[in-house]
């Protein structure tokens, strides 16, 4: 990023912070505050452009702009754009935030495409921005069989660890990128809108660390504007810029996006807050996290995406039906982190799929105790090795499910817990044996404070294979035990191979599972 266009990015975080564009007054009043300035010259494509859910036939492409303009999207098998399709997208205005996306159609399966984005003046026509230009892969057929690689990690800048030029930024997605991922999931907590920066934070060994500071990254997030800022202040570093640009995501989201392990009907009682009823401010988080990510354009969060014959990922959404934490020892089966219907499509869905593995991309663990207080369990288990009950209930009726009806390669992929992790369940060791042994593999932070190891349940039965966590709670990012996850399906034996890496890339452990026998 050149300094002049880091003085642009910088200049409309701040101008988005004080109110200017959309939505500044929607967060306390409910009404589209009007930009208050028209910027000169041509219009300025702002945080860079991302793209997400990539298909076999297609992907979503977003940017956000300086004003108020139309979005124009080319597409092109050849860097150069010779004989690139042209799209029209949508106006980009402030009750969007500026952000657009649209959704590219008819793409050709399994091939790595480039993108060009422009933003059109309103005000004046012809008047268009500078290019950026990104790639895309999309996925192969569902009956082709195809090498399938791909990252994923979760728990970006949280617990007060924001982007420090001196310590390299959020260096983490330079080594993602680096894999040339097909895809990127992220497993949840995209942003931490519960957690404040400040200017400077102390390191144990008496360094400095020196956060870059927005407004809207001073403050717990309540408004709408300030929710936006989250995502606004994390493009801000180069090496996400440039990763997102170049791999197609797919985005989960979790507690941080709102506020830390909240639940629907919550009241919060931290005086940080002066709007404490959760369901407003999930959402004011919800529709952030929808204008600022490359999210489907339907809004719905869990999905069934296919990658050929040899992988289906299966993106939960463990937050928008979850009960209240308390002791998560009921047993009431209609209770539960997923809510009836994601529930019965989940079940529905792994019965469908052909593919040899079905990644089920869970944004909390299944087997780690994840308490939120004395007494009250944020997460599916509650550390009773016993029989399932609580929220273990209905993943017991999903697995359950499945091996009985012969589903096979099932894999959970998590974050959330800020460790490392790789976990084998079986029922030979657990209080329950109608399900099939599969894998859970935990990766993250991505930026955060690292954590763990946390106790895990033996309800499932679970081993720990392999645990990389810190030494003690909250070590910095330039501590280490950052971690993301990388993944490879061969297409022709269907073999897949995990590794588990650290913020530079490095393998800390690896495991090749075989195609399980059909």
């Amino acid at each position: 990023m050149t300094e002049l266009d880091r003085r642009a990015v910088l200049r409309a975080g701040l101008v988005a912070g004080a109110g200017v564009v959309g939505g500044g007054l929607l967060g306390a009043a409910g009404a589209t505050a009007a930009p208050a300035w028209r910027p000169a010259g041509r219009p300025v494509l702002t945080h860079g452009v991302q793209s997400g859910d990539a298909t076999a036939d297609s992907a979503l492409v977003w940017t956000r702009a300086d004003r108020p303009g139309r979005m124009l999207v080319e597409v092109s098998r050849r860097p150069d754009f010779r004989g690139a399709r042209r799209l029209t997208g949508p106006v980009l205005d402030p009750s969007g935030d500026l952000t657009g996306k649209v959704r590219l159609r008819g793409l050709p399966a399994g091939e790595r495409l480039h993108y060009r984005v422009r933003v059109e003046s309103l005000d004046r026509h012809g008047l268009v921005s500078e290019p950026l230009t990104g790639t895309l892969t999309t996925a192969a057929r569902e009956h082709d069989r195809r090498d399938v690689r791909f990252v994923w990690t979760g728990d970006i800048v949280g617990q007060g660890w924001g982007i420090a030029p001196d310590f390299g930024g959020l260096s983490i997605f330079r080594a993602m990128r680096a894999t040339r991922p097909d895809f990127y999931l992220c497993s949840g907590d995209t942003v931490y809108a519960d957690g404040p920066l400040s200017e400077t934070v102390t390191l144990p060994d008496g360094r400095i660390w020196r956060n870059l500071v927005t407004p809207e990254k001073s403050k717990v997030a309540e408004t709408l504007t300030e929710y936006r800022g989250q995502y606004a202040y994390n493009l801000l570093d180069e090496h996400l810029r440039r990763f997102v640009a170049e791999v197609p995501q797919v985005n989960q989201w979790d507690d941080h996006e709102v506020t830390n392990n909240w639940y629907p009907g919550e009241v919060l009682t931290d005086d940080r807050y002066t709007e404490r009823r959760v369901d407003v401010l999930a959402a004011r988080a919800r529709r952030a996290f929808h204008e600022w990510v490359p999210t489907p354009l339907d809004g719905r969060l869990y999905r069934r995406l296919s990658y050929g014959s040899r992988l289906d990922v299966f993106v939960l959404d463990m937050r928008t039906w979850k009960d209240p934490n308390d002791g998560n020892t009921y047993a009431d089966p209609k209770r539960g982190l997923l809510g009836r219907e994601q529930r019965e499509w989940l079940i529905r869905e792994l019965k469908r799929s052909r593919a040899t593995w079905k990644v089920i991309a869970a944004d909390l663990p299944i087997g780690v105790v994840v308490p939120d207080g004395p007494g009250t369990q944020e997460g599916v288990a509650q550390g009773d090795p016993g029989a399932p009950a609580g929220r273990e209930l209905e993943f017991a009726e999903v697995l359950r499910s499945a091996h009985r009806a012969g589903v096979t390669g099932i894999v959970f992929l998590t974050a959330d817990v800020h460790y490392s992790a790789a976990h084998h369940y079986d029922p030979a060791r657990a209080a329950v044996g109608d399900f099939t042994p599969f894998w859970e593999f935990v990766s993250g932070p991505a930026h955060a404070g690292a954590f763990g190891p946390n106790a895990l349940d033996g309800t499932f039965g679970p081993e720990a294979v392999f645990v990389h966590a810190p030494p003690r709670a909250n070590a910095s990012p330039a501590e280490g035990f950052q971690h993301f996850g990388e993944v490879e399906v061969d297409g022709d034996t269907g073999a897949f191979t995990v590794h588990l890496r650290d913020r530079d890339g490095v393998s800390l452990w690896s495991r090749t599972l075989p195609a399980p026998a059909r």
